[in-house]
């Protein structure tokens, strides 16, 4: 196949079925990033209105039942489908780019694993329309999700089963690319810090989620069959959901946060147009975090009564985490100490990054104390905090990275005016919303109350909370706004956008080729394009070989043919031990025989990908960015 035939522009459905079949990293970064702002959309709308809910004592606005579901909506969705997709996408759209790859190691199974996350998305939210979202809370405990009535908890169930599938192979796919793919001089002590974080992220993804796998298992046998893993009436144990959910859910905290943490250090040295300071610090204490992540997981459970020993080893362990955090923190300052500091939109994301999460760590720290957990637990106190590190880390990280990113992924650039308010109405929405709950806690106010009586001391907090997410709220229109206004802008068709870029993915040019680099580039050390750059390399690159053919993947529809199986399974599982649909074990039986008929299909046929030819390159380019080519 000629690449110039893939350069020309296409109607409206070629494009829709391009999209649909695509296996390019990029288009599938855009598409992970586009699903998570819808649910990041949907998850807000549901804060919003809980938020309206406690704006008053004794308000009615919502039911009780109805604010349960949108309390467990909320949470389940910001973390599981918006947060890790919006996260998933800037790994797509950078992380092959920084480390000089032409696409990630597997690129089939990277479309499967954003088939699979958004119809697994789609099939929770539809229960919604379908009887009932799930109300057990975004932790569902076993207690609560067992005697759950209707089919909401099977929607959690299930939903989160198949896109956590998605999400693990997601995270395994990461791991083998960064590993085996780097570009020629890229040793691990050269790599970016976020393609550093991406890696151990993934690393915490491939250990946390089989536990939840198991987790989910064990509840849907419970509510399909009876199996009494949680009935403690039954010889269970309730506890076991919580260890196994918190095995997963703490690691999920720093699988998220780390990529943050990656997107703010690829930040910070490019608008203080200073290298990294403490580099391998970094790397280590990046390490150290993904390793001590998993023995904390028993602090969410100080009050379950493990016993003073327990609770000690995971109180210990959890004031150790905050050291190697600690040394990030530091090192981002010296970062910005002594450099020529220029504010652009995504630096002032990096600048109220750094107060904001150090007061979601400390008040970490204060809950590692078991006793003082003991009085916080189940409080707004707890509350304050985790929004604290998730919005504080990273919300902000994915708001400055999307402005930083945006001309790679887009060839567009959003306007700085516009971003600058975007980030004062969130931002001080996001304070004044948050900080006002730790008081509110406390004050004795619990969490996940749907209501309150008047005169307790709480009325005029909960009323500034309110107004606070009310300007978070406006802060995200207006963010939505300017991403769709970039749309009309003109193409940039330019590299290096900030001017100051420092790693391989500022020495391309926009729009990014489908096949990345026409040569592999040869890395000369740590930010490599910046060493271009100083030594007068006009293009920004040293290449490892001569211009030659590009071995390219074929498109296919059948990871979205596998995944669609599976979102029919679903709704057979979901509707099969009501006596009243007997047809929902054809439904199981047809959804899983789609999805094995499709993996059939995959392993007979030999996909060899194709070749685009050296010679149509050249002239593929020059139609891309008019003659002279990437230069």
């Amino acid at each position: 196949m000629s690449s110039v035939a893939i350069g020309n522009k296409k109607g409206f459905g070629a494009t829709l079925w391009d999209y649909l079949t695509t296996v390019d990293h990029k288009k599938l970064g855009i598409m992970y990033f586009l699903a998570g702002l819808l649910f990041f959309a949907i998850a807000g709308f549901e804060a919003l209105l809980m938020r309206i809910q406690l704006m008053v004592p004794n308000n009615d606005f919502v039911a009780a039942g109805l604010f349960n579901e949108l309390l467990t909506m909320h949470g389940t969705t910001m973390l599981f489908l918006a947060a890790t997709p919006l996260l998933f996408g800037f790994m797509n759209a950078v992380v092959p780019l920084q480390i000089g790859a032409r696409d990630v190691a597997f690129p089939f199974l990277n479309s499967l694993g954003f088939w699979l996350f958004f119809l697994g998305a789609l099939f929770m939210h539809l229960s919604f329309f379908l009887g009932g979202a799930p109300d057990a809370g975004w932790t569902s405990y076993a207690s609560l999700s067992l005697y759950s009535p209707g089919h909401g908890i099977d929607f959690y169930v299930l939903g989160l089963q198949i896109s956590g599938a998605g999400t693990l192979i997601s995270g395994i796919n990461f791991i083998v690319t960064i590993i085996t793919m780097r570009a020629p001089g890229m040793t691990f002590m050269r790599m970016p810090l976020f393609t550093w974080t991406t890696l151990i992220s993934s690393s915490l993804i491939l250990f946390a989620f089989p536990p939840l796998t198991v987790g989910l298992f064990f509840m849907l046998v419970d509510r399909m069959f009876g199996a009494n893993f949680f009935d403690h009436t039954m010889g269970g144990n309730t506890i076991i959901w919580e260890h196994l959910f918190w095995i997963f859910g703490h690691p999920e905290v720093y699988i998220l946060v780390l990529p943050a943490f990656g997107l703010f250090s690829e930040i910070i040295p490019v608008f203080a147009r200073k290298r990294l300071f403490g580099y391998s610090s970094m790397v280590f204490a990046t390490i150290l975090i993904g390793f001590l992540g998993f023995m904390v997981w028993a602090h969410h459970m100080f009050t379950t009564g493990l016993g003073p020993t327990a609770n000690a080893i995971f109180a210990v362990a959890t004031m150790a985490i905050a050291v190697p955090t600690g040394m990030k923190v530091f090192n981002w300052i010296l970062t910005i100490w002594g450099g020529s500091i220029k504010v652009t939109v995504p630096m002032i994301y990096a600048l109220g990054f750094i107060p904001s999460f150090v007061a979601g760590g400390v008040t970490g720290v204060m809950q590692a104390t078991a006793p003082l957990d003991y009085q916080l637990h189940d409080s707004y106190f707890i509350v304050a905090h985790f929004h604290y590190v998730i919005v504080g880390g990273i919300v902000l990280a994915i708001f400055g990275a999307a402005h930083y990113y945006w001309p790679i992924m887009f060839n567009r650039a959003m306007n700085d005016k516009l971003g600058f308010i975007v980030f004062w109405f969130f931002f001080i929405g996001f304070h004044l919303t948050f900080f006002i709950q730790h008081f509110l806690g406390l004050m004795g106010m619990p969490r996940r109350v749907f209501t309150y009586q008047a005169d307790q001391g709480w009325d005029l907090f909960n009323f500034i909370s309110s107004i606070g997410a009310i300007l978070m709220a406006i802060g995200v229109l207006l963010l939505v706004l300017n991403m769709l206004l970039s749309i009309k802008s003109k193409p940039l068709n330019t590299r290096d956008y900030w001017k100051d870029g420092r790693s391989l993915e500022w020495a391309i040019k926009t729009p990014v080729p489908f096949y990345n680099f026409k040569q592999t580039p040869l890395v000369r050390g740590y930010d490599p394009y910046w060493i271009e750059k100083h030594e007068g390399n006009p293009e920004g690159m040293t290449y490892a070989e001569p211009l030659g053919d590009i071995h390219m993947p074929n498109n296919s529809i059948l990871p979205l043919i596998m995944s669609i199986g599976l979102f029919v399974a679903a709704f057979g599982a979901l509707y099969n031990p009501d006596a009243d649909k007997p047809w929902s074990i054809y439904l199981l039986i047809i959804g899983l025989g789609i999805t094995v008929l499709a993996m059939i299909t995959r392993s007979f046929k030999d996909d060899l990908g194709y070749h685009v030819h050296k010679e149509d390159i050249i002239p593929y380019e020059e139609e891309l960015y008019g003659k002279g080519g990437n230069k």
